[in-house]
């Protein structure tokens, strides 16, 4: 008998939370959340992206956004859970502007954590499915115009004086995810990209270079990877599937195309951007500019005293593609960290003598280990069992990052006693080894500072057996030479360093392109604000910056994994269309 007691429960609880509000009895409202609660809202209520922690921050958010949400029509779809487990409803709403979705947990009755999403605008939904467009007009007509003429005509327009509405700086994955997003929605957006083609900026990396995170984890919007495509994509393959996808989405993608100025007129609302696009000045001004240059912004060189005496040459892992020409040569790799890692393999399979430079701890978990236990709602099992990737990025969001340590610890415990073997190894190498400053392993590192941590997918046992060497823990005193020594006093023969040292965060491309002042008024992007190293408070509960309204208006920031890439460009489309059809979107922030 199918047991329909807790979508029951969960009905009767909606019901009271719908009833509440609109009555704006924000008291009775309050007392259905249990005392430690938290409601995460994407774009419905808030017009941000933002975490409320605790009933007071509830209460205010309610206060501020309740009135101009006006939401309604609050619905139980499907409910999991029982008596011994928290109950997780998921619902659908409306607001005065459109159709949202949310999930929530109920533990003894109250709700514990709620997630609230905009999913679409009412009037200015995407043309999908039975909405899709016909194709054709069909009837003879002298002055018919082709598919592939109206094509022609609308990528010739802008660059006659015609303006998008958005600019995208960026043609990764994405600016590419954002356009397909905006042009779904029919905001009239032109992507830049430096490259000539979609798809090089995969296509120029090293040439070993592969995904570590799995095939039903990559998807892009409206076009999944077919079911024979490998678990993990090769950066070639990956970079030939973006530049189908552009054709494919018919996005306007200008390649051959730098960004050299932009410069906000707030009184007319535009930016004004000077473009070098085939090598001549063009000048766009759009209304919305966002950058789309990666998770992370110019690539960080660490300062090396002896630079201008050595004898060899040095590069930012960033300009390496190729280590062919380094067969039998010795190449010093500094950094420990992805980059580093899958650089060092490339070399050492085009023949070098390598060394990896550790100058920090490492996170670094097996693939098979995060394939079997961390990936269980992005699989094929998953996928078998009804969960496809939309309803697994819902579930992760579901759960706001104040809760994510306790989940990530647990699993991280379990990780190190599976591979206990694995890493006793690993740290007889005088590898540094950790798992955060608070255990809690790959994935607080990715959000908090995006640094620090490999997905081993071969060079941790070229490492264990000696074929990658490790000088870990010491710092370099100076380059010579024919190699940089150190302050225990050693020395490394070096004809190759390469430095895989990180990147600086985006804001910095904005400071290049916009002003210093725009930038630093902005600030970091990325990291959570927990404290840890360099990911310096205060708290804010959401990614620095990214996906949501800055301090410099009609500018926005758009990246991350592909991932992260896919579930939030969705909502950046949704913001920068309601500004474009005129809607009312006072954005909802705190005191940090």
């Amino acid at each position: 008998m199918h047991d329909t007691a807790p979508a029951a429960a969960a009905a009767a609880w909606l019901a009271m939370f719908s009833d509440t509000l609109a009555k704006g009895d924000l008291a009775a409202t309050l007392e259905l959340f249990a005392e430690d609660c938290y409601w995460r809202d994407i774009v419905a209520f808030t017009w941000n992206v933002k975490t409320m922690e605790g009933k007071a921050a509830i209460a205010a958010m309610l206060e501020a956004t309740l009135e101009s949400t006006q939401p309604s029509s609050w619905q139980v779809t499907s409910a999991t859970g029982g008596p011994s487990e928290p109950l997780q409803p998921w619902f659908s709403f409306k607001t005065k502007v459109g159709q949202g979705q949310g999930i929530f947990t109920l533990e003894d009755g109250r709700c514990r954590t709620m997630l609230t999403t905009l999913q679409a605008l009412d009037g200015h939904e995407e043309a999908l499915g039975f909405s899709r467009a016909m194709g054709v007009r069909h009837g003879a007509d002298r002055n018919r115009e082709t598919w592939s003429e109206a094509r022609a005509r609308d990528e010739a327009s802008f660059g006659a004086g015609a303006d998008p509405y958005c600019l995208i700086i960026g043609g990764g994955q994405g600016g590419i995810m954002l356009g397909a997003r905006l042009k779904q929605l029919g905001v009239p957006t032109v992507i830049v990209e430096k490259n000539p083609k979609a798809g090089d900026s995969w296509r120029n990396r090293y040439r070993s270079l592969v995904l570590h995170d799995p095939v039903w984890y990559d998807h892009l919007p409206y076009i999944p990877f077919p079911a024979h495509w490998p678990v993990f994509t090769p950066k070639d393959k990956m970079g030939d599937w973006l530049e189908m996808y552009v054709k494919v989405m018919e996005l306007s993608y200008w390649g051959c195309t730098e960004c050299i100025s932009a410069k906000f007129d707030a009184a007319e609302q535009r930016w004004t951007v000077e473009l070098k696009r085939g090598g001549k000045p063009l000048t766009l001004r759009p209304k919305q500019l966002v950058f789309a240059t990666g998770a992370y912004g110019p690539p960080k060189f660490i300062p090396l005293p002896g630079a201008t005496g050595f004898k060899g040459e040095i590069l930012h892992s960033s300009q390496y593609s190729d280590g062919t020409k380094y067969q039998g040569k010795k190449a010093v790799v500094i950094g420990a960290a992805s980059s580093g890692h899958d650089v060092s393999v490339d070399l050492w399979e085009a023949g070098a003598e390598v060394t990896m430079v550790q100058r920090s701890p490492t996170t670094v978990v097996r693939s098979e280990t995060l394939m079997e236990l961390a990936f269980d709602t992005y699989s094929e099992a998953a996928v078998a069992a009804g969960i496809d990737v939309d309803t697994a990025d819902l579930l992760g969001a579901a759960t706001p990052f104040a809760l994510q340590p306790a989940k990530q610890k647990a699993l991280y415990d379990k990780i190190r006693a599976r591979d206990a073997a694995f890493y006793d190894k690993l740290r007889a190498t005088g590898f540094l080894l950790d798992f955060g400053p608070d255990e809690t392993g790959l994935m607080m590192k990715a959000y908090r500072t995006g640094s620090g941590y490999y997905v081993d997918v071969g060079a941790s046992q070229l490492i264990i057996d000696g074929e990658i060497g490790i000088k870990a823990g010491v710092e370099i005193e100076t380059l010579t030479p024919t190699g940089i020594r150190f302050a225990d006093g050693s020395e490394i023969a070096a004809d190759l360093i390469i430095q895989s040292t990180g990147f600086q965060s985006m804001h910095e491309v904005v400071a290049k392109i916009v002003s210093r002042e725009v930038a630093d008024e902005i600030g970091t992007c990325w990291g959570l604000g927990s404290g840890t190293r360099n990911d310096p408070g205060p708290w804010h509960g959401e990614l620095r910056n990214m996906y949501k309204p800055v301090a410099q208006e009609n500018l926005w920031f758009q990246g991350g994994n592909l991932a992260l890439s896919r579930f939030f460009s969705k909502f950046v489309a949704l913001q920068i269309k309601a500004r474009m059809e005129g809607l009312d979107t006072v954005v909802y922030r705190t005191p940090l």
